[in-house]
């Protein structure tokens, strides 16, 4: 597939960031990335011409939640035929198998970074200062910083260089209460350690909004997109390749 040619002449590129696997404190449960905030995403990237990486903080093998696999015995997302097909695909695959560590990746190569969501960054993302400066790096850059579901998490506290929050004077989402309540009482506990919803509700000069539980739903402001769960991994990478151009 031919790339998308930007003004230097170049393909435009997109790194895609996923967490390292971790332990729910709440549940016990092993946590990782959300297959579909990965798969979709990419899939839209990879149609556009862009060229993708993927990477994580440490690097390594990537972990995905249970409840996102196609597979998993709950089917909860079975309905999932993108994230299907990239699992069994041996060469898809291989990017997660063996994911380069921030630190072995230029971030000045890239014309976007999306950061991919699930239930390990609300205790990854949330307290890595890699993430943090890396959001705040594209966005004062000028370059576009995408981030859905529990990834948005990072945007509570991130910052510009300069110690401005990036969500000061912008609208954004992230992970809606409505939805929590919905995933707390299908899991029969609560999951998560804290609500993003409460938390963004609670900063000041900054304006949150959610739309109806698991509709899809991206909002772009400027150079900041982001997407509120699961099902907003398409919508908040069309609005990447709107910003970008194909």
């Amino acid at each position: 597939m031919s790339g998308t040619i930007d003004v230097h002449g170049t393909t435009k590129k997109i790194l895609m960031v996923a967490s390292n696997p971790s332990t729910s404190d709440q549940t016990g449960w092993p946590i990782g990335f959300w297959w579909a905030e990965l798969t979709h995403p990419y899939w839209e990237f990879t149609e556009a011409g862009y060229e993708v990486r993927i990477a994580s903080p440490d690097g390594g093998a990537l972990q995905a939640d249970s409840f996102s696999d196609p597979d998993d015995a709950s089917g909860y997302s079975a309905h999932d035929l993108i994230s299907r097909g990239f699992k069994n695909s041996p060469s898809h695959a291989a990017l997660l198998a063996d994911t380069p560590a921030l630190a072995d990746v230029d971030p000045a190569t890239f014309d976007a970074v999306f950061l991919v969501g699930g239930q390990a960054p609300m205790y990854t993302f949330r307290s890595d200062q890699r993430i943090k400066d890396l959001v705040g790096t594209f966005l004062a850059g000028g370059r576009i910083a995408a981030v859905v579901c529990h990834a948005t998490c990072v945007l509570l506290d991130a910052a510009l260089p300069d110690g401005t929050p990036v969500v000061a004077g912008r609208t954004w989402t992230g992970f809606a209460n409505s939805e929590e309540d919905y995933a707390d009482a299908y899991a029969g506990q609560r999951i998560q350690p804290f609500r993003i919803e409460d938390e963004a509700r609670a900063l000041p000069e900054t304006n949150f909004v959610v739309h109806g539980r698991f509709r899809p739903h991206a909002v772009r402001d400027g150079n900041l997109i982001t997407g509120q769960q699961q099902y907003s991994g398409t919508a908040a990478a069309c609005l990447v390749i709107d910003a970008l151009g194909r």
